[in-house]
């Protein structure tokens, strides 16, 4: 063995999952696919394509954290002197030679704990919000503070700091790299190609929803690591609270004894516009890619805030962590799809 491992995690990802194992089966590294509840045959697909399966008991909470740290687990059962790990999400691919690329650079720099490249979405054109996630996978590069979920990651990291935070529902990739850097790590982000994902977000409500799930994120992270000298997310849920609460309720209550006057509060919203645009447009990016950039983001503002004002009534409240789902779920072509890669996965087999 290489001591280089594979975790992907997914559940119903349909052909999005052919490509992922395509993408990493027959490199000589170890694979494990970690499900979690599909009912569309991707167990079946994975053990045909020759990736070792962790079924999850979807009787406890689930959460991509959880579902990673099994993954992880399983491959150190099978290999315990295992180096590296890439994490994959299922709805993603890695690019030919990134590999190769990232352990090449992780094993030059011992202080990097994780090497993270440039995700891409592979239809950012057939929706604005596909679009938009193709601007959010671009990220500065050099040394970061956080990182998406896609990483070339060191084993020995990885241990020292006890892996993903279970109890996470999202952004369980960011607060691992606060806890890398209290170590002593280095986060890098590199200018290469790694990951093609697909988003397949086509409706508004899907959009909104994976809002809601951020501005969830936020307050969590702000709640475990928002303290001096981290102050993790505090920026972000301190924004929240001004332009997704403060600001829509000061014009509301306002308007009535102003006769109307605090509605001139909304030009607050266009400044806000105005400077993301600028950021936008200073990354080099096209001018319509700016325009779009900013208004999502003025528009994320308030589905964030609903996300901020749900941990809090579930912190109040004691109730249990619960995943907030986003995808829809294509069952009849997931099914179609992997009936046929799975018959042509034995096929190779044999």
């Amino acid at each position: 063995m290489n001591h280089l491992g594979v975790v992907m995690i997914g559940r119903n990802e349909g052909d999005r999952l052919r490509r992922c194992l395509d993408s990493v089966i027959g490199r000589g590294c170890t694979v494990v696919y970690v499900d979690s509840g599909s009912t569309d045959g991707s167990v079946d697909l994975a053990r045909a394509k020759g990736a070792e399966v962790v079924e999850l008991d979807m009787s406890q909470p689930f959460t991509m954290a959880r579902g990673r740290n099994a993954g992880f687990a399983r491959l150190e059962e099978i290999d315990p002197d295992v180096r590296f790990v890439q994490f994959i999400d299922g709805d993603c691919e890695l690019v030919d030679g990134w590999l190769e690329r990232a352990r090449e650079l992780i094993e030059s720099r011992p202080e990097v704990a994780v090497v993270s490249g440039r995700r891409r979405e592979r239809f950012a054109e057939w929706s604005i919000y596909n679009r938009l996630a193709d601007l959010d996978w671009d990220l500065p590069v050099g040394e970061v503070k956080y990182c998406g979920g896609d990483t070339m990651t060191r084993v020995a990291a990885f241990r020292q700091v006890g892996g993903f935070n279970p109890i996470l529902i999202a952004a369980e990739d960011s607060e691992l790299c606060v806890r890398f850097r209290q170590h002593g790590w280095t986060i890098l982000q590199i200018d290469a190609d790694m990951s093609v994902h697909d988003m397949a977000m086509t409706r508004f409500n899907q959009w909104w929803r994976r809002c809601v799930r951020t501005g969830y994120a936020y307050a969590h992270g702000q709640q475990l690591h928002g303290k001096p000298p981290e102050r993790h997310f505090v920026r972000d849920v301190h924004s929240l609270l001004f332009w997704g609460i403060a600001l829509p309720l000061a014009i509301l209550l306002l308007a009535w004894p102003t006769h109307g006057a605090s509605l001139a509060l909304l030009g607050g919203y266009l400044l806000l516009y105005w400077r993301i645009r600028r950021y936008g447009s200073s990354r080099g990016w096209s001018p319509p890619d700016a325009r779009l950039y900013a208004l999502g983001c003025v528009i994320g503002k308030f589905p964030m805030a609903v996300g901020l004002v749900i941990y809090w009534f579930r912190r109040i409240t004691r109730r249990p962590e619960q995943i907030i789902e986003y995808k829809g779920v294509e069952m009849a072509a997931s099914r179609h799809d992997l009936r046929s890669s799975i018959s042509s996965a034995l096929n190779e087999k044999s």
